[in-house]
């Protein structure tokens, strides 16, 4: 008998969302960024609330959420109620989490719905000028004649520029030793100071020393060229076949959403990425914006939680 009732409950709500669909949202919607003020999350998921909202006609409201490298805000958004009325705007960290934290209080691939892709931030491989690399093949060459002594730094274990230098050395064969640091700007104040030899950085957090001639840059990390460094090869293009790494970022609200309303929230975004001023506003973090369909993005995200899962474990990094 409660089988029967439980199909008939489902039957009503498949019924019901076309109606929901078209009076949705009928309130403010609440927006989910599950790192603090102030980073690229931050400042992406503000652009993309701000102009969502108008396309909708609703308040949209960011909630700030930061915490265990994303998870608090993350498991919020699983166990929210699956009407449409709480979205969360993650980023690669979403993938690396599912194998770097042991016991996560949700799945990464069942309790949350993927609406699209927003961007995504190219990264580039920067030496320190005296250090005697110019090339990726220079650099290899270097790590291979001295293995352990190249040092590379990061914003901290299991972080983007940690994960990306690891899985550089995993395709390579090459040993080079960690620096993790609280952040990647302290990292990046010590390799102008000569205390590193490089950094995998975000492309917005290295721009700034590479125009005034503090770092030299030497590959970017996605399979095409930057358009602010157009004469800088990828690193599939230099001695690295196959390497691809970008920091991105997507919509997903909870598992269980109506397809109706994740349809409506992928069409008004794809829309709202589409305006000169979101464009304009991401180049300024140097990101693209990429968006996708509801699909594309989940096959997506579970081909980077296999990717990191493999480079998470051959690392042995564990959660800070």
């Amino acid at each position: 008998m409660n089988g029967v009732r439980h199909l008939s409950v489902l039957v009503l709500l498949a019924l019901a969302a076309p109606a929901f669909a078209a009076d949705y949202p009928s309130r403010p919607i609440r927006f989910i960024v599950p790192f603090p003020p102030g980073g690229g999350n931050d400042i992406v998921g503000r652009i993309v609330a701000l102009k969502l909202g108008e396309a909708l006609n609703q308040s949209v409201v960011v909630d700030n959420r930061g915490g265990a490298g994303g998870t608090i805000g993350t498991d919020m958004t699983a166990k929210a109620p699956p009407d449409g009325y709480t979205i969360l705007i993650n980023n690669i960290s979403l993938a690396v989490n599912a194998t770097l934290i042991p016991k996560l209080p949700y799945d990464t691939m069942k309790d949350l719905a993927p609406v699209t892709l927003v961007g995504r931030q190219p990264n580039i491989l920067v030496v320190h000028p005296g250090v005697p690399v110019k090339t990726m093949q220079d650099l290899l060459d270097l790590a291979r004649a001295k293995p352990g002594h190249i040092t590379y730094g990061s914003g901290g274990i299991g972080t983007a520029s940690h994960l990306a230098t690891e899985l550089l050395k995993l395709m390579t064969k090459t040993d080079m030793a960690h620096v993790p640091y609280k952040g990647l700007g302290p990292a990046l104040t010590d390799l102008i100071g000569g205390r590193l030899t490089l950094i995998i950085s975000t492309m917005a957090s290295a721009l700034p020393q590479l125009k005034a001639g503090k770092l030299r840059p030497v590959a970017v990390t996605t399979l095409q060229r930057s358009p602010f460094f157009p004469e800088v090869p990828t690193m599939n293009e230099a001695s690295v076949k196959g390497y691809e790494f970008s920091t991105w970022y997507g919509l997903l609200v909870p598992a269980g959403t109506p397809k109706a309303v994740i349809d409506r929230l992928n069409t008004e975004t794809a829309k709202v990425l589409a305006q000169p001023f979101v464009k304009e506003q991401f180049a300024v973090q140097g990101v693209d914006t990429t968006p996708s369909s509801p699909q594309e993005f989940g096959q997506y995200l579970k081909t980077e939680v296999a990717k990191w899962g493999k480079v998470v474990k051959a690392s042995g990094a564990t959660p800070e």
